[in-house]
C-alpha cells in the first residue's frame, strides 16, 4: 500500500510500530527511525543512492535491524503543491520499496525539510563539512517527525 493519506497509513498500522523515514536524493538517500510509539524521529545513517537492487538489499538490512513496520518517504512537491518530474521519480521509487520490502509506505510533502534540517544543523554550530555529511539524514528526520506527528494526532487504538 502507498498512499499520501494520514488516516490510510494509520489503518494500515493499527499497533504502531517504528517506521523508517527516506530523503531521496539524486545520489544519496538519508535515512531516519522513530520509536514504535509514534514519538519521537532520530537520522540514520546516509546511504550512497545506486540502482535499486543495491538499495534495496540496504534498506531491507535496515528494516530487519529496527523491525520496522512502514516507511516514509519525503515527496518533493513545487512550492505550489503540484508535482514535477522529482515527485514522479518519488513515486516509483515508493513503488519499489512497497513491493521489495512489503510494507505501507506513506508519501510526505518535504517541502522545506532540508532548510529546516540545515538550520538546526547550524543551531548546533557544526561546521560546513560536517553539514553537509549529515544533511540528508537530518532532512530524513524532518520528514519522518512531521509525519509522525500527524499519525499519532490520530491517536492509538
Amino acid at each position: 500500500m502507498i498512499t499520501a493519506q494520514v488516516a490510510e497509513m494509520r489503518a494500515a498500522l493499527p499497533q504502531g510500530g517504528a517506521l523508517l523515514g527516506l530523503d531521496l536524493g539524486t545520489q544519496t538517500i538519508g535515512t531516519a527511525f522513530c520509536d514504535a510509539g509514534w514519538r519521537f524521529a532520530s537520522p540514520g545513517k546516509t546511504l550512497k543512492r545506486g540502482k535499486f537492487g543495491a538499495d534495496r538489499l540496504e534498506l531491507a538490512a535496515l528494516v530487519a535491524e529496527r523491525t520496522v513496520k512502514g516507511v516514509v518517504i519525503g515527496l518533493p512537491l513545487n512550492m505550489d503543491g503540484s508535482e514535477g518530474p522529482r515527485s514522479q521519480s518519488s513515486r516509483a521509487y515508493a513503488r519499489n520499496v512497497a513491493e521489495a520490502l512489503n510494507l505501507p509506505v506513506l508519501l510526505w510533502d518535504e517541502r522545506w525539510s532540508t532548510a529546516s534540517a540545515e538550520s538546526a544543523l547550524i543551531a548546533q554550530d557544526l561546521s560546513r563539512a560536517k553539514r553537509a555529511t549529515r544533511i540528508d539524514s537530518a532532512a530524513a528526520a524532518v520528514i519522518l517527525q512531521a509525519a509522525i506527528d500527524a499519525l499519532a494526532g490520530s491517536g492509538f487504538g
